[in-house]
């Protein structure tokens, strides 16, 4: 995508409406990594608007976080708790906090938002150095698979239909870079936004690769936060590294 910067994703209109719809199963979610946590202290990176960090702090998990969007972390002070959070602002591929955590992780597809393998491998060298013995590394993240059955490379899906508004979902694959182009697109009588998005994504294979590199290994690996098998039909992928 042409002149794309990582913050277009994240400025004021996709924080207006980031927290509006649910994201996977965050339930089960927080209980997974309220279980791991082991009363914490945990490290999200890429924290947003906080709907993860706080039903955390709520179970007791004390929870500092890293993000790059002011936009997004003034969604998250204005919630209840919210302003409580220790934040540090900044490219979370740095994990640029001090002290050591217990639990660090990251949700919702993010680490393919940094968009070379050499970042990606940073971030997991960043995240160890912050580990405690005993720690645990999760990494939530879409198995692509199934962008390798798309014709052309490209599709458009209507992602939501209802009175007033049809959403678009728009896509074009690079196979060779492991590189998605999307914009979610959002028809209205009042106009057209645009919310674009890249990513870089990863096999689970090479996810453990960049565990090694950084002097972890994996322990866990499911196909969902309930701890579904993980299989050749999954579509999601719970990582879960350690020393």
């Amino acid at each position: 995508m042409m002149d794309y910067d990582p913050m277009d994703s994240f400025r004021a209109d996709t924080a207006a409406e980031y927290d509006d719809s649910l994201r996977g199963d965050e339930e089960s979610t927080v209980a997974f990594l309220a279980e791991l946590a082991r009363g914490g202290p945990a490290l999200e990176l890429a924290i947003g608007t906080g709907r993860i960090a706080l039903p955390l702090v709520e179970r007791g998990i004390p929870v500092t976080g890293i993000d790059l969007s002011p936009e997004m972390v003034e969604r998250l002070r204005a919630k209840p708790g919210g302003a409580d959070l220790p934040v540090t602002m900044g490219d979370f591929a740095e994990v640029g906090v001090s002290g050591d955590f217990e639990l660090i992780y990251l949700v919702f597809n993010t680490l393919f938002n940094l968009l070379t393998q050499d970042d990606q491998v940073r971030c997991f060298e960043n995240v160890a150095r912050r580990l405690r013995p005993g720690g645990r590394f999760v990494v939530e993240a879409f198995v692509p698979t199934y962008l390798h059955r798309l014709r052309d490379d490209q599709y458009v899906d209507a992602e939501r239909i209802r009175m007033g508004e049809v959403r678009l979902d728009v896509g074009r694959h690079d196979p060779v870079e492991q590189r998605l182009d999307e914009t979610h697109v959002s028809l209205t009588a009042g106009g057209v936004r645009l919310f674009p998005i890249v990513c870089r994504y990863a096999w689970p294979s090479e996810l453990d690769l960049m565990a090694r590199i950084a002097g972890l290994r994996l322990v866990e690996r499911w196909g969902g936060w309930r701890r579904e098998p993980f299989t050749g039909a999954s579509r999601n992928c719970v990582s879960v590294y350690a020393f």
